[in-house]
């Protein structure tokens, strides 16, 4: 096991914080280092994207689980494989399609571990559907703070605390997971623009679930009639008739038409006052949104470009400049489309250069105690962190949401303050009861639960 003292951001790069790091390969060793641990407690630390500071720990020790990345062999009659914590969902897309499985949910990109999707539970573009990660698990070990491996199931306290519990139950050492059934390793896409946002949420809702993979590009900067415009992207697993008659042994490939390129700024630093600004941000915008069709059906992409398309842009988050990024990403119900339509209408009206902004449906609730996905309309979007007067902008986007019933997500915060996050997620009483009964001393720490108070 190697050691080494290092100082930790998220993805966001706000923050930094320093930390005693340790990777260990066995789980024996990762016992060790909660047994050992010191005042300031352990984490644990999978490939580090979450944008805040779930996965660091001022002055205390990190877990970095990625030495523990071993995928077991896939049941094909129960449908189910178990892995070590550590796994990227990358990796595991790599491993499973050509034997034509999926992973249970799918999100947006592959660079995260098996432990962050559950400690995070995380959605994907069909949580009407599927759910979020959590739901698809059926059994996972977990390190608690005795320093004993538990086997934890679904339906027990001790499964929803850990659920979206971000990494404060203990260590997710591996899991076994429930697998999705594939006919081929393409899917069926259908594209189309809509002028504004009621435009877009009509779009949304009029084709209900045929198609069950749903999100939406929105355009932030444009204001006036076109406040809200976007792209609308949906999908399903093709089916063999489908499939283009050169596919050939290709059918299954996890590679062909997926993120290779993985465009890389080599040694370059990032731009004091980034390059995502009002005007470059606006130009941006207008160039996806008139390049993108007004309405196409029946495009096949192979599985990886259609989930992971944004992974070839491996350091993105350079170009917010050194101050890094922050994503807001909030949830509102299914009613509340005019809390909605007053955080975009506020967001273009500032001129905020956001140039990542996605929209999504969610179905049912999911059971984690700190789970994010509710019933309603979720919107992430990514702004520069220097940018003047965001912490207060933010805090008043916040509000909005809270008088709405809404919730901002844990998993992607770095600057939300504690009373909100209480007032936000009802179950946090419980999750903190249980927490102090079978962790009395506070062994899983990080910046974030000390920040929001979890």
């Amino acid at each position: 096991m190697s050691v080494d003292l290092v100082s930790l951001t998220g993805w966001g790069r706000t923050a930094p914080t320093t930390a005693v790091r340790f990777r260990p390969r066995t789980h024996e060793e990762a016992a060790a280092v909660v047994r050992g641990r010191g005042p300031r407690g352990v984490i644990a630390r999978g490939l580090g994207r979450s944008p805040g500071d779930a996965a660091q720990n001022a002055g205390g020790s990190v877990l970095d689980l990625t030495g523990l990345a071993r995928v077991g062999g896939v049941d094909a009659a129960a449908g189910v494989v178990r892995c070590d914590a550590g796994v990227s969902l990358e990796r595991l897309l790599r491993v499973l399609l050509p034997l034509g499985w999926l992973p249970p949910v799918v999100p947006g990109t592959g660079r995260v571990t098996v432990g962050g999707a559950i400690g995070s539970d995380l959605s994907g573009l069909d949580h009407r559907s599927s759910g979020s990660f959590a739901r698809h698990v059926s059994a996972l070990e977990l390190l608690t703070a005795d320093g004993e491996v538990r086997t934890v199931l679904p339906g027990t306290a001790l499964f929803d605390a850990t659920a979206g519990g971000l990494g404060l139950t203990g260590v997710i050492l591996g899991a076994t997971l429930r697998l999705r059934r594939v006919a081929t390793g393409l899917m069926f896409v259908c594209t189309e623009r809509a002028g504004d946002l009621d435009d877009l949420l009509a779009r949304f809702t009029a084709g209900g679930d045929r198609l069950p993979y749903a999100s939406a590009w929105i355009d932030l900067t444009a204001r006036g009639r076109a406040t809200g415009r976007g792209v609308l992207t949906r999908g399903e697993h093709a089916t063999p008739d489908m499939r283009p008659a050169h596919a050939g042994r290709t059918l299954f490939s996890s590679r062909s038409g997926g993120p290779r390129g993985r465009f890389r700024l080599p040694g370059l630093p990032p731009v004091p006052g980034g390059l995502v600004g009002p005007a470059s941000a606006a130009l941006y915008n207008e160039v996806r949104y008139r390049g993108a069709p007004r309405a196409r059906t029946g495009e096949l992409r192979p599985v990886p470009a259609f989930f992971h398309a944004a992974d070839a842009f491996w350091d993105a988050n350079l170009l917010y400049g050194r101050a890094g990024l922050v994503r807001y990403r909030f949830a509102v119900g299914y009613g509340q489309e005019e809390t909605l339509h007053r955080v975009v209408r506020r967001i273009a009206a500032r001129r905020s250069p956001a140039v990542r902004a996605v929209l999504q449906r969610f179905g049912a609730a999911d059971p984690g105690g700190l789970s994010f996905a509710a019933p309603g309309w979720s919107l992430a979007l990514d702004l520069p962190a220097a940018l003047p007067g965001l912490a207060r902008f933010l805090d008043d986007l916040d509000e909005e949401v809270a008088a709405a019933g809404g919730r901002v997500c844990l998993a992607k915060d770095s600057r939300m303050r504690p009373e909100t996050a209480a007032s936000m997620y009802p179950g946090l009483a419980d999750f903190r009861e249980l927490r102090a009964r079978l962790d009395p001393t506070e062994a899983f720490r990080s910046d974030l639960s000390r920040r929001l108070g979890l």
